[in-house]
C-alpha cells in the first residue's frame, strides 16, 4: 500500500481544511494514489471517495450549567477560591460604584431643586471624604439637614415675630408714659394757672 501523503495534502489544500480532517477511502487506495494533481483530487472529492471530516462537538452545556449554579451562589465556596477578596472584587471598583450612584442621586437633587448649590457642595465633599456607605444614608441625611433647616427657619421667624411684638409693645409703653407726663404737665399748668388768677 503507497503512502497517500501527497494526496492528503493537496485534499486539505482544496477542502480548505486540515490534513487530520481529510478522509480518504480506505477501500479506494490504489485510485486514489493515482491522483497527483488538485484536478484530480477535486475529482475525487466529487466522487465521495475523499470526504471532509465533520467537525469535532465541544459542547459548552455543562459549563452553561455551572455558570448557572454559580449564578445562584453554588460552588463559591472558601474552597473554590484562588485569588484574594481584592483580586476578585476590587475595592477600587467598588468605591468607583458608590461615588457614582451618590454622586448620581446629588445631581438629581440639585436640578429637582430639592437641594441648593451650598448643600450640594457641602454633601458632594462629604461623600468623597467616606461619610455615606450607601444611598440610602444619604438620602436620610439629606431629609435630616433639610427638616433641621426648616426647624431653625421657624424658630428665627418666631424669634423675629417675639422681638417685633416686644418692640412694639416698649414703643406703645413709651407712647403711654408719655402721654401720661404730657397730661400731668397740663394739669399742673392749669392749677397754676387757677391759683394766679
Amino acid at each position: 500500500m503507497s503512502s497517500l501523503k501527497l494526496q492528503k495534502r493537496l485534499a486539505a489544500s482544496v477542502l480548505k481544511c486540515g490534513r487530520k480532517k481529510v478522509w480518504l477511502d480506505p477501500n479506494e487506495s490504489s485510485e486514489i494514489s493515482n491522483a497527483n494533481s488538485r484536478q484530480n483530487i477535486k475529482k475525487l472529492i466529487k466522487d465521495g471517495l475523499i470526504i471532509k471530516k465533520p467537525q469535532t462537538v465541544h459542547s459548552r452545556a455543562r459549563c452553561r450549567k455551572l455558570k448557572e449554579a454559580k449564578r445562584v451562589g453554588r460552588h463559591t465556596g472558601t474552597g473554590k477560591r484562588k485569588g484574594t477578596a481584592n483580586a476578585r472584587m476590587p475595592e477600587k471598583v467598588i468605591w468607583m460604584r458608590r461615588m457614582r450612584v451618590l454622586r448620581r442621586l446629588l445631581k438629581k437633587y440639585r436640578e429637582d431643586k430639592k437641594i441648593d448649590k451650598h448643600m450640594y457642595h457641602a454633601l458632594y465633599l462629604q461623600s468623597k471624604g467616606n461619610i455615606f456607605k450607601n444611598k440610602r444614608v444619604l438620602m436620610e441625611h439629606i431629609h435630616k439637614k433639610k427638616a433641621e433647616g426648616l426647624r431653625l427657619k421657624a424658630l428665627q421667624e418666631q424669634a423675629e415675630a417675639r422681638r417685633a411684638r416686644t418692640k412694639a409693645a416698649h414703643e406703645r409703653k413709651l407712647a403711654r408714659s408719655a402721654q401720661k407726663h404730657a397730661e400731668m404737665f397740663a394739669h399742673i399748668e392749669d392749677n397754676n394757672q387757677d391759683e394766679e388768677s
